[in-house]
């Protein structure tokens, strides 16, 4: 191993003693397993999902939006909340909130559910329901084992959700932090940047 590896391991492993005991809020009164957010406690991964085992935990961070037809760059937080109950697909919760220029907080903002679901050929299916009356169908593979791009294959809007065509994602681990790209077509704007950021691990 070359010491840029050891240092990887060790700077980790510094990165888990503040996140290692923690987990999601537990029901335990539920008569099948709950979904954990940890490696370390709860069912075990499930072998499908290994190439998306960076992913699992809790992840806390700020980003930009922007866009041709907002007044941006607005600055935003997010969590963003990765977990399994041991069957082969993840579950994936995100919630935003806007921020002043100061960095208190001005609105809670976008929220989005799904599921991470990981084909026996590589493939990547992410499904995704936006609280804005939005449903995505993403479809992509992973880059390398730290890194996974994926694009639309179908948008389904409510008759009150705003113009959305497609979607694009890039998601990495950048020194240990969750990094990700969004593009956006929308509003009759041809497909762009709109959205990043960078979570720290906060659970797991």
């Amino acid at each position: 191993m070359t010491t840029s590896g050891d240092e990887a391991i060790a700077a980790a492993e510094e990165r888990a003693a503040s996140t290692r005991e923690r987990n999601l809020p537990l029901w335990d009164d539920l008569p099948i397993p709950n979904d954990t957010a940890n490696l370390r406690e709860g069912q075990n991964l499930n072998d499908a999902c290994l190439a998306l085992l960076p992913l699992v935990g809790v992840w806390r961070g700020e980003g930009e939006i922007d866009y041709p037809t907002i007044d941006g760059p607005i600055k935003f937080a997010q969590q963003l909340t990765v977990a399994h109950d041991g069957r082969p697909f993840l579950f994936h919760e995100a919630r935003s909130w806007l921020l002043n220029e100061d960095g208190s907080v001005l609105r809670p903002a976008a929220r989005e559910t799904g599921f991470w679901r990981p084909q026996e050929d590589d493939t990547l299916e992410l499904l995704l329901t936006h609280s804005s009356g939005i449903l995505e169908l993403f479809y992509g593979k992973p880059r390398n084992q730290t890194s996974w791009e994926l694009g639309t294959d179908a948008v389904i809007r409510t008759s009150t959700a705003k113009d959305v065509t497609g979607a694009q994602r890039l998601y990495g681990l950048i020194n240990g932090d969750l990094g990700y790209v969004e593009e956006r077509a929308m509003a009759g704007q041809e497909m762009q940047p709109h959205a990043s950021a960078l979570l720290r691990r906060v659970v797991g």
